[in-house]
């Protein structure tokens, strides 16, 4: 089923490349309903969406594409969620917020049963591509920053350095360290290592307590939240969410397929012409998922590069996935010990530092010599953090690129689904919520 021979691997291999994928990765059971709370999503509820949606895209790319690529709900997506929720004023709640992941995921699926996905990621320029992946990045370790305190509010200066002194920031300089030092070591699970370290140095200070013990039978509390595609699109219509909608969307397309032709190509799985075999079966992995997960209350779901740490170790078929998918189902019981984990920010937000730092490593692809390429794309670096927003980033970003391209002469170099997205994005950011 998963032509082991063929691909020069066996059963014991693959288990361990998932077993190393799935510690990679883990982080983002605790993360997400940490990010997801500010939102006013109950733990619970994110804490199984998370796993339901990154066991059903693992499976889907474990069974139909056969790849040692996972599936989760995405880092920078969830904030992206957050921000949504919170700048709106009370006047959306989180339920609605799902609406809008859940049309977008039908429009994914969509789009990833025909070939207009393909042309649409080509339409777009690599240096666009490479400033969102950087803008994000920086957007969450800004995010990992504020967590762990070392960063704080500021009247005039928005913010300052904290208290160094403080003991939530020193757990979380010593997890960042540890981390790091991990990282540097090449250790595979050097982010999930660092956060257990953090977790016995956060039981030993009295900072970590578990008081509810640790098993538990996991459970949604508020159900199914969206399900019925016309009640979503209502209140995305009646909430002028059509620029949340194009965000998820774009953002999403752009981290899993460049993420997928990057592990791909590390396991020698890409074709000599650069194309992807079966892609619109992993396609579809990523786009399921995030349909689903709305359903049940999470934000939408990509592709990890994460994935890279399994394939590092001889992963080469979907039977990597399908290990990192029950691993997944497996940490659903574990609900009391993972919410009280989620209570201490200073074992989660180096990771998210760090994280970050990697996705912004593509600024060196930009490129920086072409003034009309290169400012777009710092645009969009340094709007998403400052305006705490991905779409306006991206939105700016866009909007810029034409423009200059136009003045430049050299109209004719821009697809016409960018101009397209230039208005819509003009238009979303003049007359819509954002």
């Amino acid at each position: 089923m998963f032509r082991l021979k063929q691909l020069g691997t066996d059963p014991k291999t693959e288990i361990l490349a998932g077993m190393t994928t799935f510690l990679t990765m883990a982080y983002i059971v605790i993360v997400n309903p940490i990010i997801l709370a500010d939102a006013g999503v109950p733990f619970e509820q994110v804490f199984l969406a998370t796993i339901i949606a990154a066991a059903v895209g693992s499976l889907w790319m474990a069974l139909f594409a056969n790849y040692p690529i996972a599936i989760a709900p995405g880092m920078g997506l969830n904030a992206y969620f957050t921000s949504v929720v919170i700048a709106s004023n009370g006047a959306l709640d989180y339920t609605t917020a799902f609406s809008a992941v859940f049309i977008s995921g039908i429009i994914f699926v969509i789009l990833s049963l025909t070939s207009f996905r393909e042309k649409l990621i080509l339409s777009i320029p690599q240096n666009l591509k490479h400033g969102i992946t950087a803008g994000i990045g920086l957007f969450i370790a800004f995010i990992g920053l504020r967590l762990s305190g070392l960063v704080e509010s500021h009247e005039s200066n928005l913010v300052q350095l904290g208290d160094l002194t403080s003991p939530p920031v020193l757990l979380a300089l010593f997890g960042l360290i540890i981390t790091v030092i991990l990282m540097t070591l090449n250790v595979y699970g050097a982010i999930f290592i660092g956060m257990i370290a953090t977790v016995m140095i956060a039981l030993i200070t009295g900072q970590l307590q578990f008081t509810e013990g640790f098993l538990k039978m996991p459970s949604l509390p508020e159900g199914i939240l969206v399900w019925n595609p016309l009640n979503a699109l209502s209140d995305v219509v009646s909430h002028g969410l059509y620029g949340v909608v194009l965000a998820f969307l774009i953002v999403t397309m752009f981290d899993t397929t460049g993420t997928m032709i990057g592990v791909a190509k590390q396991a020698g799985i890409l074709k000599k012409d650069g194309s992807l075999p079966k892609a619109r079966h992993a396609l579809l992995a990523d786009s399921v998922a995030a349909t689903i997960g709305a359903m049940f209350g999470t934000s939408p779901t990509s592709a990890y590069v994460e994935s890279s740490s399994g394939v590092a170790v001889g992963g080469r078929s979907g039977l990597t996935t399908l290990t990192v998918a029950v691993l997944f189902m497996f940490a659903a019981f574990f609900g009391p010990f993972v919410s009280a984990l989620s209570g201490v920010s200073a074992i989660t937000a180096p990771a998210l530092i760090i994280v970050g730092s990697l996705m912004i490593g593509v600024v060196k692809e930009i490129e920086w010599e072409s003034f009309e390429e290169s400012f777009p794309a710092f645009l969009i670096i340094l709007t998403m953090p400052l305006t705490s927003s991905i779409a306006t980033g991206i939105a700016l970003g866009f909007i810029t690129y034409p423009i200059l391209k136009v003045v430049k002469g050299k109209w004719r170099q821009v697809p016409f689904l960018l101009y397209l997205f230039a208005v819509l994005f003009a238009y979303q950011l003049l007359f819509l919520a954002h």
